[in-house]
Parts: C-alpha cells; structure tokens; sequence
C-alpha cells in the first residue's frame, strides 16, 4: 500500500504513515463503509468544474463525537455501550439523519452513512446536511427499561450537538417510534421546554408526520416507476426479489405487488424463500409481524441464502445493510434493475460489474430519500404546529422524487455516467455551491 493520499480527514495532508498504522477504516485492503464514500466521491471530482477546488470538504466530516452510555442493568451491574454522532456537512442546513442500534455499528460506518445523507438531502433538494448517529449494541439482548435507559443516557450525551436548528435525529436499523419518543422527552427535559422538532420518525400523538413510516418503501417504489418507464419494464409483469422485509422492503414490496408485480423472493434475518408463481405479500407482511422474520413461511420454499442473488427476477431491492452486494455475487445478479433501499448496499467494485452487464442500479442517495423528505415535512410541520393529511404528505413526496429523479436521469444521460456518479454530480454540486457562497470563518 502506498502512502496516506489527503482524502484521509485523519491524516493531514503531506503526511506519510505506515499502512500498518493506519485505521481499520483507511487502509485500502479493508475498505469499509467510509473507504467505498471516499471512492464515489473520487468519481465524481472530475464532472465539479469550478466547484472541485471544494471537493476536500466533501471528505471530511465537520464533526465527530464519541460517547460513553454508561447504564445499569436489570441485574444491578453497570454495563457501557460506544455510541456515536457524526456530522457530515451542514452548508445547506442543519444536519439530519437516523441513529441506528447494531451490534456491528462503527465510527467508518457512521461516518459513511452521514456523508451519503449529505448527498441524499441535496439531491432531493431538502435543506438539510448530512448527520448519523449509531450505539454499538444489539437491542434484543436487552429489557424495554434497559433500553429506554441506553437511549435516554445517549440523547443526553449527544445534547451538545442536536436540536431542532443543529441537528436532527431519525429511526434507523433497530430503532423506531418509541426510540424516537424517548430522545424527544430528553432532550426536551434538558432544555427545560418541549421541542418536537429535535427528531423526526415520532409517534403521531407527539408530533410525529401522517405517512412516514412509508415514506422510505414508497420513495424506493416511485422512483422505481420512474426508472421502469425509461427502460421500458412492465411493472405489471415483473417479478421481484426484496433482501429486508421491514420498514422499507416490507413496504415497497407490498406497493410493488398493489402494481401487479411478483414478489417471487424474500431474504431477511432469519432466511430466504422462494415462490416462482409469486408470494403472497399481505400474508407475509403479517407472519413477519407475528413472528420477526420470513423464515417458517408456510406458502414458500426455502433457498439457501446464497441462492437468492442468482433468482430469476426483474428487480432486486436490497433494503438490508450496507455492503451486500460486492465483487463476489454481482456477476450472478439476474435482474434488470437494482434498486437500492439500504444505505450503501453496493460496492464500488460490484457497481463497475453491474455496470458491465447494463443492469440499471438506482443508488441509495436518491432511491431511499423519500424517509428523509417526509422526515423534513414532519420538521415544518412541527415548527408550524400545523399537519397535513396523508393524502396530502404521499402526494408531496411523490412529486419530490419524480422531480429529484428526473433531474438525476438527465444528468447520467448528459454525462454518460451512472445513475449513482449523476446524483453525486448533482448533491456534490449543491453542497459546494453553499460552502462557495458561504465562504469561510474566519
């Protein structure tokens, strides 16, 4: 490996260091989360024009904090988690973005993830910038007191740098509602006032938005629609496969199917089935409720989890984790369409490989962004303590996606770049342009 370049934030420029020294998260032979961000961004440098005397700023996140939650357990001994709160960029506005509760959760991760909310906010053209937070824990492991005591304690620690004008956390992997609710009350009792608007995702009763817990699966579904159309795709005789079956693939999945489409896979946690002539989604929808997981299915057959990246399908929907798709399983991906509903699902690698073999990738940072579009309604809406109703929010979104994707896809066909490299061209740009006219200080 050669020398630390400048894209690394943790080394300053100039400087050479051991690649044994390095971070897990910068050395090249083990990528990670923040390695495959600094990669995109490296794509997208040469469409900046102007604007690329800024690209350092898009490889630095403006701040990073790491926090001690330190909590008693049910059994009276003290346990303490790792948390995190990442900001990305906050040019175009205070930063947003979701805090997720993993067992596998680190700062690379963090980090990557703000950086693609920083993208995903201007691509959409929601005057947000790019934060994330995580706690490295895995939930089930703990009581509902266990837990509302771990996110009370990380609310409290991340207080110096959130709030409704600073930044704004969301659900992510394994939080929800009541997560949402909790970090709500603490913040709110810190401040001595409540402030709905210091997170986005809460339950209705506490100023939470109509249509938001959609928002995710239906912006996957609309620009999904969008894309069909450019390439002539029959949603109505498709078949689709989903990795994730929750907020967002459960979600898209049953929207697909209201169109016609056969969901003829699923793959979660718990495994992977199979029906050719098509799931039944409402009765999956509902077995995963009951039980947490697709697997025990009784109207499928069961796929070995390898399998499921070689089904027969139109469209794949991976709406898990990050990094599923690399390298290793891109060359067997059947489908004409991928359509990213995770964060950062594909390497840049397999991007390249896909990219080959003309299936059409439609990337997180534009795929996803319908949660983070509600999200941004729910915000004005607390601010204005005015709500709108579903109808009314579902048509707003769908008008936003539409418009941010067609946007998009003119930028890819001008440029002859991928969808993924055109909504970086066109969140990058807007992103440097705020940093441009907002010069620096001091």
């Amino acid at each position: 490996m050669s020398a630390v370049s400048n894209s690394n934030p943790a080394v300053p420029s100039g400087t050479t260091v051991p690649p044994a020294l390095l971070p897990s998260y910068l050395q090249a032979d083990n990528l990670g989360p923040w390695g495959i961000y600094l990669q995109q961004v490296d794509r997208v440098v040469p469409y900046l024009g102007n604007l690329a005397r800024w690209a350092e700023t898009l490889k630095r996140p403006k701040r990073a904090l790491i926090v001690d939650v330190p909590i008693q357990l049910d059994n009276g001994t003290v346990a303490h988690f790792e948390g995190y709160r990442v900001q990305h960029n906050t040019s175009r506005g205070p930063g947003k973005g979701g805090v997720r509760f993993h067992q596998d959760v680190t700062l690379s991760e963090v980090m990557a993830l703000s950086a693609w909310m920083s993208i995903k906010n201007a691509a959409v053209n929601v005057p947000f910038g790019g934060a994330k937070g995580g706690i490295r824990v895995d939930p089930k492991t703990l009581s509902l007191g266990e837990l509302e005591r771990m996110t009370r304690r990380y609310t409290s620690e991340i207080g110096i740098i959130i709030g409704p004008t600073k930044d704004i956390p969301a659900p992510d992997v394994n939080t929800n509602e009541q997560i949402m609710a909790w970090m709500m009350d603490t913040y709110s009792m810190n401040e001595g006032a409540t402030a709905t608007g210091v997170v986005t995702g809460k339950p209705v009763d506490l100023g939470g938005s109509l249509g938001r817990r959609d928002a995710t699966g239906r912006g996957v579904y609309t620009v999904g629609l969008e894309a069909a159309r450019h390439i002539g795709l029959d949603i109505a005789t498709s078949r689709v496969a989903v990795q994730g079956f929750g907020n967002v693939g459960g979600v898209a999945g049953r929207l697909f199917a209201q169109a016609g489409a056969r969901v003829v896979a699923v793959q979660d946690h718990g495994g992977t089935i199979y029906r050719e002539a098509g799931l039944d989604v409402p009765a999956l929808l509902a077995h995963v409720a009951a039980v947490g997981t697709v697997a025990g299915f009784a109207q499928a057959e069961v796929l070995a989890d390898d399998k499921f990246w070689e089904v027969d399908c139109d469209i794949l929907i991976p709406a898990a984790l990050e990094q599923q798709i690399t390298e290793h399983n891109a060359g067997r991906i059947k489908a004409r369409m991928v359509i990213e509903g995770a964060n950062g699902p594909t390497t840049p690698a397999a991007d390249d490989i896909l990219a080959e073999r003309n299936v059409l990738v439609l990337p997180d940072v534009i795929a996803n962004a319908g949660g983070v579009t509600v999200s941004y309604f729910e915000w004005v809406q607390d601010f204005s303590s005015f709500f709108w109703s579903e109808d009314e929010i579902n048509a707003r979104l769908v008008r936003i996606m539409k418009d941010a994707f067609a946007g998009v896809w003119e930028v890819a066909q001008d440029n002859k770049v991928s969808l993924r490299t055109a909504t970086f061209i066109v969140g990058c740009k807007r992103i440097l342009h705020a940093r441009e006219l907002r010069g620096l200080y001091p």
